[in-house]
């Protein structure tokens, strides 16, 4: 595989990736109601542990996108 096809492939799993955050991020906000009451029968937690979890999800996959796609993404462009 060639630098050009992984920084390729690299950006296009930071845009997917970054998609799925936003869409994720836009459904959490936008039902949190009836999220909260499936995810609060479904586990046993209370509202506010749940909304620290959404929000602790949302952080990690965010960090986990920046740190494994897009920096190596914006390496390979300047060596590049």
């Amino acid at each position: 595989m060639s630098i050009e096809e992984l920084t390729q492939f690299l950006g296009w799993c930071s845009v997917i990736n970054l998609a799925v955050l936003i869409v994720v991020a836009v459904f959490i906000i936008s039902l949190r109601g009836p999220i909260l009451k499936i995810h609060g029968r479904l586990f046993g937690l209370q509202e506010l542990e749940l909304s620290r979890l959404y929000f602790q999800f949302l952080a990690f996959y965010k960090s986990a996108v920046i740190i494994l796609n897009l920096v190596p993404y914006i390496a390979l462009k300047i060596m590049a």
